[in-house]
């Protein structure tokens, strides 16, 4: 046990109870020190390093290991052997996270994309094959949503969706989606792994998803991908509303700029630098947008 992992077991330490030895379970505090030594290191480790990191055997640590990653808590990255943390531990004290960093940190940007396009304004991140919907900003006009905090969606049927998993593989995606896991929310759902790589690939170099009817018929939205300073997806963003909702005109020129600039200040308090060569690239997506309007 390393002199970080061991100075967070004994600042967590509280005294004990009476009846301690009865109470206390054992295999919870082991899996618990996996996720605090996979905290701790910062980067993907094998189940033998974090073994000898929490001292326990290979046979144990392999237990733990399987039982974290079918939980979501823990994943393997493809092709490699290596643990890294899952999504899922966000779900953990999820009062707490939704006080902290990333959703305080997107509030005034996404209150104000909301009142600069009278329409709801959404954060998601990817918790497995899901969107998970951790921030929504209630337009001040009679268009609630009926996105709120909590709500779950499959990743492969939804715009946010489309951008959250464009850092995976196409192993990964097979991983997440094995055939027959499609189900439709519309006729727009992508159907089999092969047409969701190319919705991934159209959102990908449009740098953001336009989406009418594909969650629900008759909404639309805009979503554009927030990143961290290595440049990784690690949330989006939406507007959406019914069709009536948007004004006429402004869908696909200024709402589309709104999103993508408030999705890039996003990112910028995340530390993360656009290159030179992908504001062209937005530039150019934006002029394109104007010329279909």
């Amino acid at each position: 046990m390393t002199r970080r992992t061991t100075a967070a077991a004994r600042k967590a330490t509280q005294p004990r109870h009476k009846n301690h030895d009865i109470y206390f379970v054992p295999g919870l505090r082991r899996g618990l020190l996996v996720l605090e030594a996979l905290a701790a290191e910062g980067r993907p480790m094998s189940v033998a390093d974090i073994g000898k990191r929490i001292g326990l055997t290979r046979s144990s640590m392999f237990r733990l290991a399987y039982t974290l990653q079918h939980m979501g808590f823990v994943e393997e990255i493809a092709d490699s052997k290596l643990l890294r943390l899952g999504a899922r531990v966000l779900n953990i004290g999820y009062a707490y996270l939704a006080s902290q960093t990333l959703i305080e940190l997107a509030r005034p940007d996404l209150e104000l994309l909301r009142d600069r396009t009278s329409v709801s304004s959404h954060l998601a991140i990817l918790d497995r094959g899901e969107i998970l919907y951790l921030s929504c900003m209630q337009t001040k006009s009679g268009f609630l949503s009926t996105m709120n905090v909590g709500t779950r969606l499959p990743a492969y049927a939804t715009p946010m969706g489309w951008l959250l998993l464009s850092d995976k593989s196409a192993r990964e995606l097979a991983t997440l989606y094995p055939a027959g896991s499609f189900v439709p929310l519309t006729d727009q759902t992508p159907r089999n792994a092969a047409e969701l790589a190319q919705r991934i690939a159209t959102a990908v170099a449009a740098g953001h998803a336009i989406s009418h009817g594909a969650v629900e018929p008759g909404g639309s939205s805009i979503a554009a991908p927030v990143r961290d300073r290595d440049g990784a997806v690690v949330a989006a963003i939406d507007i959406s509303a019914p069709d009536s909702a948007f004004k006429p005109g402004a869908f696909e020129t200024r709402d589309v700029h709104e999103v993508m600039d408030t999705a890039a200040r996003i990112s910028a308090r995340l530390g993360y630098v656009t290159p030179p060569r992908q504001i062209a690239q937005d530039r150019t997506a934006a002029a394109r947008a104007r010329s279909r309007a």
